[in-house]
């Protein structure tokens, strides 16, 4: 079977750009205005299995305008990360996903992120109303180590240290995302060995207190050896092509709207 993936944002919890700039255009940071490429997105993906079941990373704050953009009129899953804003803003737009596919979606996440979703989405986790006035998601809870089943799609978890919080890496076949995190413990690591298609998050080109920078992810891909690593959650110091001219070959910076195919 195989997958197809699309990098539905590649960007930071603020964008590229940021809100701000001397005239109120943005904050681009170190990235080329000029570059199409370097305006992102929050971090989110779509996996598609052959059988058209579909599965949703993340819901941040751009996800309506990820959704028109991509022609992506619903899923049949949702898998949270964890729950910093820019995972999970987006939680209020799944109701145009119920109206759309006519059914209540389930939402998989670990019982701390879930816990914090039902709190500032009450509302959701309500009965359904005709007409799905307000989203209608149906909780499962799902912990690192575990394999959850979204059709023929075996989504094994495993545990990330983002230092604020634990969050969710997953694998499913030879495909891994892997986003918001700055160490893996041994056992995740290992999980991550055998890839063809890796996509791993990386906030900038020097260091971060929370998030893995470039050498550490390079370092990790060189021991590794996917076929394919590509780059998301990247922020305002990672230019395009700046930091593509960097790279080695099997690594590339991941773009907004970017499909991949990788075997389950």
């Amino acid at each position: 079977m195989t997958l197809r993936v699309t990098l539905l944002g590649t960007g930071p919890s603020q964008g590229v750009p940021a809100v701000g700039g001397a005239d109120g255009s943005g904050n681009w940071g170190r990235c080329d205005p000029s570059e199409p490429r370097n305006r992102r997105r929050r971090t989110s993906a779509l996996i598609e299995a052959a059988d058209g079941t579909r599965l949703l990373i993340d819901a941040g704050p751009d996800l309506r305008a990820q959704l028109l953009d991509n022609r992506i009129a619903g899923f049949d899953a949702v898998l949270l990360t964890h729950a910093h804003a820019d995972h999970i803003a987006g939680v209020d737009e799944l109701r145009a996903v119920n109206r759309s596919t006519g059914q209540i979606l389930p939402i998989f996440a670990s019982e701390v992120t879930l816990r914090e979703v039902r709190e500032r989405f009450s509302y959701a986790f309500q009965p359904a109303t005709q007409g799905f006035f307000r989203p209608a998601l149906e909780g499962r809870v799902a912990a690192p180590g575990e394999t959850i089943r979204v059709g023929p799609m075996e989504v094994e978890l495993f545990d990330q240290d983002h230092v604020v919080m634990r969050t969710l890496g997953l694998r499913i076949g030879g495909f891994a995302y892997t986003t918001d995190v700055l160490h893996f413990p041994p056992e995740s690591f290992e999980r991550l060995r055998g890839l063809d298609t890796w996509v791993v998050g990386c906030m900038t080109s020097g260091t971060n207190p929370v998030h893995a920078g470039l050498d550490q992810v390079l370092a990790w891909a060189a021991e590794l050896r996917p076929r394919r690593t590509i780059l998301t959650h990247q922020g305002d110091r990672m230019d395009f092509a700046a930091v593509s001219a960097r790279l080695p070959a099997g690594v590339e910076m991941g773009v907004d709207g970017l499909v991949l195919e990788a075997p389950a």
